[in-house]
């Protein structure tokens, strides 16, 4: 092994072997995909922190995910027969990844989450003709993403590196593409089995990204971005009069029993988990298994459904979340919040509540604030202040793979919600509960 691991390093790994196999074509193909493959690790390194992967699978997609999608781009470039053309597109199409790249690290730093294409079309608006040009934060470490391109251009320059004007063999750029292929698909298999469903529910654009990569995650954000244009393109007004006639048909009239009960005090919401109603009551042993929400429910001075029916899609937590604050259905395919979030107005309770009675509000959950898109959704929704895992320290057991765990969440949260302006109207959202 030892002389195997020796000859490996001295006929391909040694640098002195590295103009070499630059001189070639498909060493120079090889070097493009090795180099853009070490610098996307980079960003999810120095600027991603690390997709907070939480378990050796997700470590292993999160290194290899750049290489089969980046192996299958670049291969456009190895159907080129003249020498110019090739080596000229392969640097266009690693400056064009690379600038993706780049632009979603930029975008990460002011807003910790991932370029979509609605932000990428909207960004003139959102940069107001060049003011916020001032306020990007770069890094030190930013000119590894450009210096590899800058070197290659250099070295032509030089002519330390030659066209190779021999064409590769028929078949070989088939061969690469279909190794670049097979690589992509054994990822996108390995990521649904540690991730159910991962390319239908989209919950999280960092669990895109962490299980595939920044360019399948803007190719399928800008596919589902299209599809919804489409749907919105083909709605007509009398789509929108039966709505609002079947609301008005079936209206519920206000119960005068429990109006304005509750009119001018503080609203807080706590949000269950995976929580269901055979818990409420149930004894193990003899010992109750929620004595607190039991008496809750049982109390005279408390309002108690059972008769509810669970009514959410493949949005999950979002979908309850924006049939709470909203009355409303999510999607029959994805989730709404992550699908329509972006651009969506929502006529919400932290809104209505502040607009028609001076209500302030805030929410708070351990998780990330990427997650379902909360971050742009909530502040959609009207909420004035978001209070995310990120705010909290979950470092060690504080913390289970959805967030800070409920007593600390509701602990910790006690200070911030001593601040806020009353009447205020305030949601938790609990994980410790949650699946497995």
């Amino acid at each position: 092994m030892k002389k195997y691991l020796k000859n490996i390093w001295h006929e391909t790994l040694a640098p002195k072997n590295w103009i070499k196999q630059l001189n070639t074509r498909t060493g120079f193909f090889t070097w493009t995909v090795v180099l853009f493959t070490l610098k996307t690790i980079l960003a999810y390194g120095a600027d991603f922190y690390w997709l907070h992967v939480s378990d050796p699978l997700q470590i292993f997609l999160m290194l290899v995910n750049p290489i089969g999608f980046t192996i299958i781009i670049f291969s456009i470039a190895l159907f080129i027969k003249p020498k110019q053309l090739y080596y000229g597109a392969l640097i266009l199409l690693d400056a064009a990844m690379t600038g993706l790249l780049y632009l979603n690290v930029i975008y990460f730093r002011e807003f910790s989450d991932f370029m979509s294409v609605n932000t990428m079309l909207g960004y003139s608006s959102v940069n107001q003709g060049g003011k916020a040009a001032g306020a990007i934060a770069f890094g030190i470490h930013d000119v590894f993403f450009w210096i590899d391109i800058i070197i290659l251009i250099g070295l032509f320059l030089a002519r330390k590196i030659h066209f190779d004007s021999r064409p590769m063999m028929r078949l070989q750029p088939f061969k690469i593409l279909t190794i670049g292929v097979f690589i992509f698909m054994a990822n996108l298999l390995l990521a649904d089995l540690n991730r159910p469903q991962i390319l239908v529910r989209q919950f999280d654009r960092e669990y895109m990204v962490k299980y595939l990569g920044i360019g399948p995650f803007t190719i399928y954000d800008t596919i589902n971005t299209y599809q919804t244009s489409q749907i919105r393109k083909t709605a007509t007004p009398s789509e929108l009069t039966a709505v609002q006639n079947y609301i008005k048909k079936n209206y519920a009239a206000i119960n005068p029993k429990f109006y304005g009960k509750a009119k001018g005090k503080n609203v807080i919401v706590i949000h269950l988990e995976s929580f269901q109603q055979m818990s409420i009551d149930r004894k193990i042993n003899g010992q109750e298994v929620t004595p607190f929400l039991n008496s809750l429910y049982h109390s005279k001075s408390t309002i108690t459904f059972d008769n509810f029916f669970n009514q959410v899609g493949q949005g999950k937590t979002s979908d309850a979340e924006n049939m709470l604050e909203t009355s409303t259905f999510g999607l029959p395919q994805g989730s709404l919040f992550t699908k329509l979030g972006d651009d969506q107005t929502f006529q919400a309770m932290p809104a209505i509540l502040n607009q028609r009675a001076g209500y302030s509000s805030a929410v708070f959950h351990g998780n990330m604030g990427s997650f379902w898109n909360r971050s742009t959704v909530y502040k959609r929704m009207g909420y004035q202040n978001w209070v995310s895992g990120d705010y909290f320290d979950i470092t060690g057991k504080k913390a289970t793979s959805w967030g800070l765990k409920d007593k600390l969440l509701f602990h910790n949260s006690v200070p911030y919600l001593e601040r806020l302006q009353q009447p205020f109207y305030a949601k938790y959202l609990t994980v410790t509960n949650h699946t497995p």
